[in-house]
């Protein structure tokens, strides 16, 4: 990821969580020539989505959590602190779908939705020595 989606404020990933990974797969292939690279971890299955080369967004299946809502994506904003975020989302009137928790090796994000009822995943990243995708 370049330098500049790991700063405060910036829209730094898409994600697509739908019930048919493999149907969403081939559509976004054919339709905007995607790519995608599986990662397999033992808790799920992980697509990222590139584009031009350039990792993008990712698709995977809807979470236990979430079973029953329709395919959605969803935005990713870079923030300095999740944990302190989420704390102000709920002082401004908004809610907190998902509290904060760690993605192994990514970072830290929380899911809000903001006083008027859209949602919004908050994270922040690790910091990696030397890497610059």
């Amino acid at each position: 990821m370049e330098e500049i989606y790991r700063k405060q404020g910036m829209f730094s990933w898409n994600e697509l969580m739908t019930t048919d990974v493999e149907a969403a797969k081939l559509f976004y292939n054919r339709l905007l020539g995607w790519e995608f690279q599986t990662l397999e971890s033992p808790e799920m299955t992980y697509h990222i989505v590139k584009a031009n080369g350039k990792e993008v967004g990712g698709i995977m299946a809807l979470p236990e959590e979430a079973k029953g809502a329709p395919p959605m994506w969803g935005s990713y904003v870079t923030v300095d602190d999740v944990d302190k975020l989420v704390g102000e989302t709920e002082t401004l009137g908004g809610k907190v779908l998902v509290p904060p928790r760690d993605i192994p090796d990514v970072g830290r994000f929380a899911v809000i939705q903001d006083n008027q009822g859209a949602a919004l995943t908050l994270i922040t990243y690790l910091e990696k020595s030397g890497s610059a995708s």
